[in-house]
């Protein structure tokens, strides 16, 4: 009975839409309606500016961290563990509170990771900031850090974690389907440039 409760708790728990929640707080403008119509970290940096940018990242990567580390304290089956850490990501990507549509899943399944393989989630992670940071696309090192994520699982010799880390890596390659056609044609845009035509929060601040 207690497995079937974590695996409800820890896509109860993904599904919470941090970016949403914070720009609500804030007074922001509404992800969902702004920008790419995206509520994760990179559609709020660039609508709602750096702060709510942060807020969202930590709240995504942190739900998804103790969904999967609060599990590999209480299962000591590794499938057990990982299912609730997959179900932080469904979650996120098919939202209860947001009638089944969600984000893209990167940082909350970073931080799924991060809680279950602490040492590859952190390899996955510099995967991911050192690709935005020498060629600034979120989507681009989304992809990059999840493109690797099953031959590193590989590496570790874990059978289960090969099959965890497909399932995680298609969901995510998924929904950056949009995103790969844009960089395939140029036209993505990169960390904190607007998409679409209204001005972000970060920009209007700064002309006031």
């Amino acid at each position: 009975m207690l497995f079937p409760l974590w695996l409800l708790g820890g896509y109860l728990l993904g599904a919470v839409p941090f970016g949403v929640v914070v720009c609500r707080a804030l007074g922001r403008p509404d992800p969902r309606t702004t920008g790419s119509r995206n509520i994760g970290f990179t559609n709020v940096l660039r609508v709602a500016g750096k702060d709510a940018g942060l807020l969202t990242l930590l709240g995504d990567m942190g739900k998804g961290w103790v969904a999967g580390w609060g599990a590999g304290q209480v299962f000591g089956e590794t499938w057990m563990v990982l299912a609730v850490a997959l179900a932080s990501v469904v979650g996120h990507l098919f939202s209860l509170f947001m009638r089944f549509r969600g984000g893209k899943g990167v940082a909350t399944a970073l931080g799924a990771v991060l809680g279950v393989e602490p040492v590859l989630g952190g390899i996955l992670l510099a995967v991911w900031l050192g690709t935005a940071a020498l060629w600034r696309y979120s989507s681009g090192a989304a992809i990059a850090a999840f493109a690797v994520f099953p031959l590193l699982a590989l590496v570790r010799g874990d059978g289960l974690l090969v099959v965890f880390a497909c399932v995680v890596s298609g969901l995510i390659l998924l929904r950056h389907r949009e995103n790969m056609r844009r960089l395939w044609h140029g036209t993505e845009p990169k960390i904190g440039k607007r998409e679409g035509s209204g001005p972000s929060h970060a920009e209007s601040a700064s002309r006031a």
